[in-house]
């Protein structure tokens, strides 16, 4: 199944600029989730990161790949309107260069759950070659909890 942007606004809280997934590619609700993010020179951050050399931020890289995992683990219906947050990041790893004019594709799968709480590894790809690696440990919360 693919999710165009229009669904990922209806599943996501995050709006641009902040919203870095472009597409879902494919889904497995609460289990997986491999995602999309066109990286474009028009991006607001390329203006200092840096000049003459722009490299997209390895946080947004870190953001846009929680990002995919938050679509799989909010896409069940009785998961809509929660937002997922998280609490510790692990076994980060930065492989590759990430600039204007790459497509950077995450397959995120959630590795374990407990109650509302979890873990999420992440794999970024430019080209089929590994640029990121990150596991997120996050808690599923209502909106009104927070």
């Amino acid at each position: 199944m693919v999710l165009e942007i229009e669904d990922i606004m209806k599943v996501l809280p995050h709006r641009p600029p902040m919203l870095l997934v472009d597409r879902i590619l494919e889904i497995d609700p609460f289990k997986s989730a491999t995602g999309l993010k066109n990286i474009t020179m028009n991006e607001p951050q390329f203006a200092g990161h840096f000049p003459g050399h722009p490299i997209m931020p390895g946080v947004l890289q870190l953001e846009a790949m929680a990002q995919v995992g938050g679509v799989a683990m909010l896409y069940p219906e009785e998961h809509r309107g929660k937002i997922a947050l998280f609490g510790a990041m692990d076994n980060i790893k930065f492989k590759k260069m990430v600039v204007p004019g790459d497509t950077l594709i995450t397959k995120a799968e959630i590795v374990k759950v407990r109650g509302v709480f979890g873990v999420l590894h992440t794999d970024g790809y430019v080209d089929d070659k590994l640029v990121a690696v990150a596991d997120f440990t996050f808690v599923l919360k209502k909106r009104d909890e927070l």
